[in-house]
């Protein structure tokens, strides 16, 4: 068998990773969501020189693709300014709202990037959040498969 056929592993070569997926929605950022991208771009690039120092070609192909990712997102980031009231719900407002079992729960509206349910943030393009914009306190929105009351609406994430 002639040698031209046979794939012989080379530590030099790594598989080109795919770029990560950027969507075609607006890219709504709030002020805390843009400091969150550059953040990740000065990780990012300390993780590269790391990896370069180790030479660590997997590692650097991963974080390549993650950089690539996160310059494209900073670059078509649109900066949402904070709501100037709190009459109705905005991109980047903070609403409490109350479900039919009497639990309250607080959401920030944000951009994709910097969504974390866990901690209270969710998308602008989420269900919830698509329900509440718009609304302003004592409206009825659907949340789940229950709906609840806008109880409160504050400035700001």
């Amino acid at each position: 068998m002639s040698v031209a056929f046979v794939k012989e592993p080379n530590d030099s070569q790594v598989e080109t990773l795919p770029d990560r997926d950027l969507g075609t929605d607006q890219n709504l950022v709030t002020q805390r969501g843009l400091g969150q991208l550059d953040a990740e771009l000065e990780r990012l690039n300390a993780a590269i020189e790391a990896a370069r120092v180790a030479d660590d070609k997997i590692a650097l192909a991963t974080l390549n693709r993650d950089l690539r990712y996160i310059h494209a997102r900073r670059a078509t980031a649109e900066l949402m300014e904070a709501p100037s009231d709190s009459d109705k719900v905005h991109f980047g407002s903070r609403v409490t709202i109350e479900r039919d079992d009497g639990r309250r729960q607080s959401f920030s509206i944000v951009g994709i990037d910097e969504a974390d349910p866990a901690e209270g943030r969710v998308s602008y393009l989420a269900p919830l959040a698509r329900s509440l914009l718009g609304r302003a306190v004592g409206d009825t929105v659907k949340a789940g498969a229950n709906e609840a009351e806008i109880v409160e609406i504050e400035i700001g994430t």
